[in-house]
């Protein structure tokens, strides 16, 4: 049983409330004879979600199970209870051949699901990714991948104007994936037609997109203005400014943003020379840039960072702050009924944090990944 902290529930905070578990789930009272920890002047938060990840702990989700296994537990440490991971441009074959080692460990619990974030995207806005290995959007590749996730296919990022952009993104709705638009060089009106067929997810919103523009305002109005969307923003202080952020949340709302961190290997480890895909990267004052040609490759975010950033430079509510980590997150994986929010019945996955909104615990199914930390 845990007491007296700040609990973040779906209809408020409570002061100086209680939670309890029973070993796996909230409960709605604590069982007999349950331990007590006393945590005043703290914050308990739902476990976050984050639906676009690439890898942590100086490994990648593009690597061996126990390089994955690495960058799960790295973002575990900061409070990612439940993770989506991402894979970025490379080889069909190989694409195909990740997916099914990703869909063993999703079906072992360790992931929520399986992102593919290229090859499908606009070579005028590819980031980070290789420009060798792009391609369209066929259908036929799309379906691919589904089938090679094993019903652990989550979310594919692709630039719908593409040839086959709108029929893929057709297929991806029909199998219950999230089509996401990112990476793209789309007009508002082809935003609009891609979003009609079925997109309900941008991509990192701002990033490798056309600027909105008062004559051509291009996908980011689109993806705005569109109720069916939810946008993902990269709070990090270096992919978008705070204006910028300010701007999203003002006009889609709390429950349409969704804070990623877009992870690379570095995050949660530091500075130095990493790779992304078949991509070099340096890594220098917690910035990841290609080493060729100086894109943006990636952050080292974690969502711990993100939470008290949200808070205490962006001034946004606790509570908006736990719909963008967690609830929405979860909603849009489907898995509300299990996480995302601190309720009976659910998965004990939740958040310590102190009165600065540092992380001071994490639980995870019940058990704690990080004990409580109340000196």
């Amino acid at each position: 049983m845990l007491t007296g902290a700040n609990v973040v529930l779906p209809t408020g905070t409570v002061e100086n409330g209680q939670l309890s578990t029973d070993g796996r789930h909230i409960t709605a009272a604590p069982p007999a004879g349950a331990p007590s920890i006393d945590l005043t002047g703290h914050w308990l938060v739902p476990g976050f979600v984050d639906i676009h990840n690439h890898g942590g702990g100086g490994a990648s989700f593009s690597g061996t199970p126990e390089q994955i296994l690495t960058a799960i537990r790295t973002h575990r440490l900061h409070g990612t209870t439940t993770l989506v991971a991402s894979t970025v441009t490379d080889e069909m074959d190989l694409l195909v051949g990740q997916a099914g080692l990703l869909s063993e460990l999703a079906e072992q619990g360790e992931i929520a699901g399986i992102h593919f974030e290229g090859p499908f995207i606009s070579p005028c806005r590819k980031g980070a990714h290789s420009e060798a290995l792009l391609r369209h959007p066929d259908p036929a590749d799309v379906r691919k991948l589904i089938d090679a996730g094993r019903g652990k296919a989550k979310m594919v990022t692709l630039a719908t104007e593409l040839p086959g952009g709108i029929d893929s993104v057709r297929l991806l709705a029909e199998h219950g994936v999230i089509a996401a638009i990112g990476h793209t060089d789309a007009t508002y009106e082809q935003t609009v037609q891609a979003i009609d067929a079925g997109a309900t997810v941008a991509t990192h919103l701002f990033n490798a997109m056309p600027t909105l523009g008062h004559r051509s305002p291009g996908p980011i109005a689109a993806l705005l203005e569109d109720e069916r969307v939810t946008v993902e923003l990269i709070n990090d202080g270096t992919h978008l400014h705070a204006a910028a952020l300010e701007l999203a949340f003002h006009h889609a709302g709390a429950d349409r943003v969704a804070f990623i961190t877009d992870a690379m290997d570095a995050a949660g480890i530091g500075d130095g020379r990493y790779m992304l895909g078949p991509l070099e990267v340096e890594v220098s004052e917690g910035v990841a840039r290609l080493v060729e040609g100086g894109s943006i490759a990636g952050s080292t975010l974690t969502l711990d960072r993100a939470f008290k950033r949200a808070v205490t430079v962006d001034r946004l509510s606790v509570e908006d702050t736990v719909t963008a980590l967690s609830v929405n997150p979860a909603r849009l994986l489907g898995l509300s009924d299990r996480v995302g929010s601190l309720e009976p019945g659910k998965d004990a996955d939740l958040v310590l944090l102190d009165a600065d909104f540092e992380l001071k615990g994490v639980m995870r199914r019940g058990e704690w990944v990080v004990a409580p930390q109340l000196a």
